[in-house]
């Protein structure tokens, strides 16, 4: 058997991304054969194919971190041909060879069975639309509701920020978006946010209190850096910060004053490593109550022919919403 996928391999020049013809050789140890129909473009898949990115261990490496497909061969007794599944987390994409080829195999301890999803809505939901939903949940595990007020959503018109505004606005919440995008006000208004704001902090050489004016309930933060920093200084007594990125940098510019006198919880929210037990659960709520509204209007396509642009374009800060890649 012979198919395509998108290599990444590394040299003396850089990396590069292009279309080879390979064989089931190619293909590492696993239990489970996919036949990918769609994958997804994600941050990390862009840091893959750049330079000291820091994801990928080993060069080659087809990337996509998501996979969505049908199972064309199966040594496990939890699937079998014909099944529809979704796989991603854990090595692929990064150590393993990912979504963006038309054949991925992978543990069988790494597969979700769909039951109502289609494969092309699994991979637009997928890693940021499950870390999405990690997020929503971690606020209302919490017990926020309503009437307790707005939620912030940082970094709203990426792919994670995006399914968090339409996960939250279907609970009822009042969503406050903040993006630095202004083309992106009309999508994040019709995907149900009350308001649209710009990044914070508002200015960005302030110096960030350690304790500030009291504004949101809670917060999903796809930032990180000083504007996580600036969120924890004003979510209200009690609050939950679901911190899930880093494009605003590593650093947590910070102090303990909102964990002791204002009771925040900084929630860590970590898709990779999630084991396959409360994966699989959280797959399916996602086909039930934490199903986003507007799949459709967070998607755009992307041919294979068209990935190494689309790359540059989510690493640059270009994209908005979701992009499914048609494998």
């Amino acid at each position: 058997m012979t198919f395509t996928a998108m290599v990444a391999r590394e040299s003396a020049d850089g990396i590069s991304l292009a279309a080879e013809t390979v064989d089931d050789t190619f293909l590492p140890l696993g239990e489970v054969t996919i036949k990918v129909e769609y994958s997804s473009i994600n941050y990390k898949d862009a840091l893959a194919v750049t330079p000291r990115g820091g994801v990928v261990r080993e060069y080659p490496i087809v990337p996509g971190i998501d996979i969505a497909g049908v199972v064309s061969e199966s040594t496990s007794p939890e699937f079998a041909p014909g099944d529809l599944v979704v796989a991603h987390g854990y090595d692929i994409g990064t150590a393993r060879h990912g979504g963006y080829a038309e054949y991925a195999r992978v543990p069988a301890d790494q597969v979700v069975r769909l039951e109502s999803l289609s494969t092309r809505e699994a991979a637009a939901i997928g890693t940021a639309g499950f870390t999405a939903a990690m997020s929503v949940k971690a606020i209302l595990d919490g017990g926020y509701r309503p009437s307790d007020g707005p939620i912030l959503v940082t970094g709203a018109s990426g792919g994670v920020g995006s399914v968090s505004v339409d996960l939250l606005s279907k609970f009822g919440f009042e969503v406050v978006a903040s993006s630095g995008k202004p083309d992106a006000v009309d999508l994040l208004t019709r995907l149900g946010a009350s308001s649209v704001i710009g990044r914070l902090p508002e200015d960005p050489e302030a110096r960030i209190r350690p304790l500030d004016k009291q504004r949101w309930a809670s917060a999903v933060d796809c930032v990180g850096g000083r504007t996580l920093a600036y969120v924890l200084s004003t979510v209200r007594y009690g609050g939950t910060v679901a911190a899930s990125g880093l494009t605003g940098g590593a650093d947590l510019p910070t102090t303990v004053m909102p964990f002791i006198l204002r009771g925040v919880t900084l929630a860590g929210i970590d898709s990779v490593q999630l084991g396959i037990t409360a994966r699989r659960a959280l797959w399916q709520r996602l086909e039930t109550d934490l199903r986003p509204q507007h799949l459709d209007l967070l998607t755009y396509e992307v041919g294979l022919d068209e990935l190494p642009q689309a790359l540059d374009r989510i690493l640059a800060g270009g994209a908005t919403g979701r992009g499914v890649v048609t494998i």
